[in-house]
């Protein structure tokens, strides 16, 4: 796609009534080339095969790998785990001012007593039991406005992944507020929401996928983890 910025033919076309552009509109290149200029604070936008496209830029080792592992870990839990449910990226409705995208959520299904609920147009509704940000350039957001839209919406655990700091922040809802949920003296996290959910931080820092899962699957295995399953089946 050839550079459209200083363009002093579409500069001239700027006007306050040009529509904004929208994902997976389809638009001509004139069309696409004037909305585009007309939205002077927008950082991405592509038309491919003559639709919009407007994605959010993700690097492969800051954000897609460990995003990558999350997923694996928390999709390994939910396989064992009857009565939960998990998914990446999912819009999650928490309240009329919040509509928010985590990196992942795991969650109680409503028929086994779970809080959010699916809504008839396909999006989830109410506070999932446990969501995860993986946090590069987003560490404000995640530990500030978003930390305080999810403890005051009732998600119960809160994960946290700052990857430039190489830190894994785990948070518990305790008397309407968070508190650090701190890993074992072996540097395990273990959830407390999600029994037999456990995280080797440090294998989680240095992308060690076969020793995440290993860690994961002792915590599966125990005796905790299968009390819980027999709760969510009654």
């Amino acid at each position: 796609m050839s550079s459209i910025t200083g363009s002093r033919n579409l500069e001239s076309t700027r006007d306050d009534a040009v529509p904004p552009l929208e994902d997976g509109a389809r638009l001509s290149r004139v069309e696409f080339e004037r909305r585009y200029v007309a939205m002077t604070g927008l950082k991405k936008a592509e038309l491919i095969e003559g639709i919009v496209s407007m994605p959010s830029p993700v690097h492969f080792q800051r954000h897609g790998m460990p995003h990558g592992r999350i997923v694996a870990w928390i999709g390994c839990y939910q396989a064992g785990t009857p009565g939960v449910e998990y998914a990446p990226d999912v819009t999650v409705r928490l309240d009329p001012e919040n509509v928010l995208q985590p990196d992942a959520s795991l969650l109680i299904k409503p028929e086994n007593g779970g809080r959010s609920k699916l809504s008839d147009d396909d999006f989830l509704e109410g506070a999932p039991e446990l969501v995860v940000e993986v946090a590069s350039s987003t560490v404000g957001v995640d530990l500030g406005k978003k930390l305080a839209v999810y403890c005051r919406n009732g998600v119960r655990e809160y994960i946290v992944w700052r990857v430039r700091d190489r830190r894994i922040d785990w948070f518990v809802l305790r008397d309407g507020s968070y508190a650090r949920l701190e890993p074992d003296e072996h540097g395990v996290h273990r959830s407390e929401v999600f029994p037999g959910l456990w995280l080797d931080r440090d294998a989680m820092l240095r992308n060690d996928t076969a020793a995440i899962l290993e860690t994961l699957r002792q915590g599966i295995a125990s005796d905790e983890h299968r009390r819980f399953v027999d709760r969510l089946a009654v």
